[in-house]
């Protein structure tokens, strides 16, 4: 079986909305989907979105149950679009396409790919070229001109460019309001370079030493007890060492007399020895002592010095350890200085630790660095943003080129197309249009620029440059003759919209990707001969594309390769949907007669029948 890009084989609906347990086989060509309204046609449509990565809800479970079960099952051909994608995320063509989609009523619903477990960002990306539903939804986006963009882009192969241009303008824009932001805080920043300056200066004066407040707080206490330390080192060393009836006298006796009875026993011997190291230690104490004594400073000048030098650096740490520092375009708070690239500030409330000062304090030289030398930094910003500025505007340029030579082609297509579905007269023009990027009678400058100077960084021979360019493109027709052409909201019926849709889908298929077309309310608004056309029309696309169509009018149904029936039952006291392949020719006789006659079918109704299907 020849297969073009892609094609729906099978598709399974389990506890869905009103859908019990359906299982549908598709084949190549146009398959038709008939039924009464409200029979569950478009909630098939609905399944199959979901299945390419629509938004899933809780409420599209059958009530009763806990969970509703999609699965739909593709063939791949090797070469297309969707099987390179579906490689590149190691999902084997070869094997098809199986999605598997799980909606449960607690929200933890589950995405399957060939069997493993997915996600919806993977699922949309693999069936990103693999069908395309034109629903109502798709008639009135027609209405809305930011998606004609978006067609044109289709038709002419321009995404791709497209992309470029968005590239350059997410790197540029932010470049533009950095300058223009630099530029008008340009003095506050000089005002709070020289704060910063004095801040340094003052930090650096002080000269402080890591943990030299903690070491300076010691000192004071020992200063402060001076005179109590002093007696009491006296008192030790007289206890010890100088009085009559010393420690060290006494202990001398001691060993004296263990010393006198040593050789009749030992463990005396052993104990004088112990007395006499006791006592060397006793002496050495005393001379520590005796040193700490020399050096007790007992002048109230030094214990003012030292109180002087640690009330500066409290001073010091209340003042910087607690502050911001901005590394963006803004300027100090009120009591200091920011950490924040972005242009805020960023507030450091901690305790006031003399880590804290350093690291401020290092905040603000690097802040002092980056904005020291700002004009040679905005010249060399505004380098790099012309440089930026002159690449996106050449292929904004090539861009609008290629669009501009497209929308000629697309409109006379589009015509060419609407004569084949009854709209012989119609003329369709598609309006490619630039926006200035000053209004000279305001004067009222782009938005991201306000700064007059720079401006033209995002414009191109005065026009206005976008994400997707510099274009804005509207589709405009006028369906009678001697009558201008107006923009589709304005003026088209819902049969019309319909065959615009149509008609730009087979305009496009050219250059689309997808291998299956769904199409849902194809038929609204229109009837009789212009039906028909619609059906030719749709039978022509299924020559190259599979074809599934969803219709209420015979006319279209006629043209039908395979056709379903589908019909809402009550069994057991529940309403389900139930779909019937029409294989017998008189079945879909009889269904194309319904569709024409209603519930009462004549026998001339069904020769008519008959006749349309023959």
């Amino acid at each position: 079986m020849l297969i073009e890009k892609a094609m729906l084989i099978e598709l399974a609906i389990k506890n869905f909305a009103i859908i019990d347990d359906i299982k549908i086989s598709f084949s190549k060509g146009l398959s038709i989907l008939t039924g009464e309204t409200g029979a569950g046609k478009s909630i098939i449509i609905e399944a199959v979105n979901l299945l390419l990565g629509g938004r899933a809800s809780a409420d599209l479970v059958r009530a009763g149950e806990k969970y509703a079960e999609l699965e739909a099952h593709f063939l791949i051909e090797p070469n297309s679009a969707p099987a390179r994608i579906m490689k590149e995320y190691d999902f084997n063509p070869l094997e098809g396409l199986k999605i598997r989609r799980i909606i449960n009523l607690n929200g933890k619903h589950k995405i399957f790919i060939n069997s493993q477990k997915s996600t919806i960002q993977i699922l949309k990306l693999v069936t990103e070229n693999l069908a395309s539903i034109s629903s109502q939804h798709a008639h009135q986006g027609l209405l809305n001109e930011e998606n004609h963009l978006d067609i044109i882009d289709t038709f002419a192969g321009t995404w791709a460019d497209r992309r470029e241009v968005q590239i350059i303008y997410n790197e540029l824009v932010p470049l533009v309001k950095d300058i223009s932001s630099l530029k008008s805080n340009i003095d506050k920043i000089k005002e709070e370079n020289e704060l910063l300056r004095f801040q340094i200066d003052e930090i650096e004066m002080a000269d402080i030493k890591p943990q030299e407040d903690e070491t300076l707080e010691m000192e004071k206490n020992r200063l402060k007890n001076g005179s109590q330390i002093y007696s009491i080192i006296q008192s030790g060393i007289n206890e010890i060492y100088s009085k009559d009836g010393s420690v060290l006298e006494k202990l001398g006796l001691i060993k004296a007399d263990f010393e006198k009875y040593s050789q009749i026993d030992k463990g005396l011997g052993r104990s004088a020895e112990i007395l006499s190291r006791a006592m060397v230690e006793l002496e050495e104490l005393a001379d520590e002592l005796r040193k700490m004594s020399d050096n007790i400073d007992l002048d109230p000048e030094t214990l003012e010095q030292t109180q002087a030098r640690l009330d500066l650096i409290q001073k010091l740490k209340r003042k910087y350890s607690s502050i911001g520092v901005n590394r963006g375009t803004g300027v100090n708070s009120s009591s200091g200085i920011g950490a924040n690239r972005g242009g805020g500030v960023v507030n450091v409330l901690n305790s006031g630790s003399l880590d804290d000062l350093f690291r401020n304090f290092q905040a603000m030289k690097e802040r002092i660095a980056e904005t020291e030398n700002i004009a040679e930094n905005i010249e060399k910003m505004e380098k790099q943003a012309s440089l930026l500025s002159e690449k996106i505007g050449e292929k904004a340029i090539t861009l609008s080129k290629k669009r501009s030579d497209a929308a000629t082609n697309l409109a006379y297509l589009a015509e060419n197309e609407l004569k084949e579905l009854e709209m012989e007269n119609t003329k369709f023009k598609v309006l490619v249009s630039q926006t200035k990027a000053v209004d000279k009678s305001s004067g009222t400058q782009i938005e991201l620029s306000p700064d007059e100077s720079i401006s033209h960084l995002l414009s191109v021979h005065g026009m206005k440059i976008y994400p997707t360019g510099i274009d804005r493109v509207s589709f405009l027709m006028a369906p009678n003759l001697g009558e201008p052409p107006k923009a589709l909201n304005r003026i088209a019926s819902g049969g019309e919209l319909s065959r615009v849709v149509l008609a730009l889908k087979a305009v496009l298929s050219a250059n689309e990707s997808q291998g299956t077309l769904v199409f849902d309310e194809v038929d609204s608004g229109i009837g009789g001969r212009t039906s028909d056309k619609v059906g030719i029309k749709l039978k022509k696309l299924s020559e190259k594309y599979q074809v599934i169509c969803i219709t209420h009018l015979a006319q279209i149904a006629k043209h039908g390769t395979t056709h379903y029936k589908i019909e809402k039952k009550v069994v057991n006291n529940r309403t389900s949907t139930f779909i019937t392949p029409l294989i017998d020719h008189e079945e879909r006789i009889g269904e194309l007669a319904r569709m024409m006659g209603g519930t009462n079918i004549s026998q001339a109704t069904l020769d008519h029948a008959a006749e349309m299907l023959n």
